[in-house]
């Protein structure tokens, strides 16, 4: 209202504050190659001084010369460098530097005390995004490609076998064969992330061809003795048909260890990433072939006892049958 009676509009007195405050070019430099914008506004000590800003001198469309503080009130106030906008709504970042805990309980930690102590405004929200958003889409990925994976290998488990028994044995010594992983990846202090899945998810692919091979063997021992074998014959195939197959998984597994322990002590660009990758694998490396040796012969062994029990007693009810 001030201005208006002299003349003036807003964007004559913020052309002018600006001039004087940010300053304008009027010219460039040249040194060399390069070219420096000449700008002239008033010195620091007046830029900051409230009293010197109230008198700079405003030229009206009439000539008539007045002060900036006569069509204006000046203060000087701290205030946010720039104004952010998310979706069409003014909005303010935090930034949250993570150290020594996993993103996920830290997040879980900051919205619980959030909630208990700030009390949001009417049209006010609070959002957590970063990492934490791209760990979230990616574990909600995960929650469909692990069990599709599992599903997968036991699908191939029973194409290959043909049988659900034997399947179902392989699938369930899985777990134990993960445990490497879980304890090698716990001694490092890796929390576990989107990375570690992966690599977990490549242990158990490796895990599950350990045992496929293993039951192959233990399978073509089986069929050397026949298939009216004594029990005791049935343990001793068992036994020699593990026993192949120490050397060449010893072999295997000093390759695909020899493969991985560089990526878990390289460093440079994307090695952070790869290390949580290869430190599952490497620590899966020293139960799962040790699983695929011992449990899964025992737990073979134990399945064609109970398949030869099952025979038998159905060979002697048909038999009293007949009598």
């Amino acid at each position: 209202a001030s201005a208006a009676r002299y003349g003036l509009n807003i964007a004559d007195v913020q052309e002018i504050v600006g001039g004087a405050i940010g300053g304008e070019n009027v010219g460039e430099t040249v040194e060399g190659l390069a070219r420096y914008p000449i700008n002239v506004r008033y010195p620091r000590e007046l830029r900051g001084n409230l009293e010197a800003l109230r008198s700079l001198p405003i030229l009206t469309p009439a000539g008539q010369q007045i002060t900036l503080g006569s069509v204006a009130s000046i203060e000087i106030s701290d205030g946010p460098p720039m104004l952010k906008t998310e979706n069409g709504r003014p909005s303010t970042w935090v930034y949250v530097d993570v150290r020594n805990r996993d993103l996920s309980s830290v997040v879980a930690d900051l919205q619980q005390a959030v909630a208990r102590e700030v009390k949001l405004s009417p049209g006010v929200s609070i959002a957590y995004s970063g990492q934490f958003e791209y760990l979230e889409r990616a574990v909600a990925r995960l929650e469909l490609v692990v069990p599709a994976t599992l599903a997968i290998i036991f699908l191939l488990l029973f194409v290959i076998f043909r049988r659900v028994d034997e399947a179902a044995l392989i699938m369930a010594t899985l777990p134990f064969a993960l445990t490497g992983g879980f304890w090698t990846i716990y001694l490092l202090g890796y929390h576990q992330s989107v990375a570690t899945g992966v690599g977990f998810l490549a242990l158990a692919g490796v895990a599950a061809e350990f045992g496929v091979v293993m039951l192959i063997y233990l399978k073509h021992a089986l069929e050397r003795v026949g298939p009216d074998a004594s029990l005791g014959e049935v343990a001793n195939a068992v036994r020699l048909g593990a026993l192949q197959r120490v050397r060449p998984k010893a072999m295997t597994v000093a390759v695909i260890v020899a493969g991985l322990l560089p990526i878990l002590v390289g460093s440079g660009a994307g090695s952070e990433i790869m290390r949580r990758i290869a430190a599952p694998m490497i620590g899966g490396m020293l139960t799962a072939p040790l699983l695929s040796m011992f449990v899964i012969p025992a737990g073979y062994l134990l399945m064609r006892r109970r398949r030869s029990l099952n025979s038998s007693i159905g060979s002697s009810s048909t038999t009293g049958e007949v009598t």
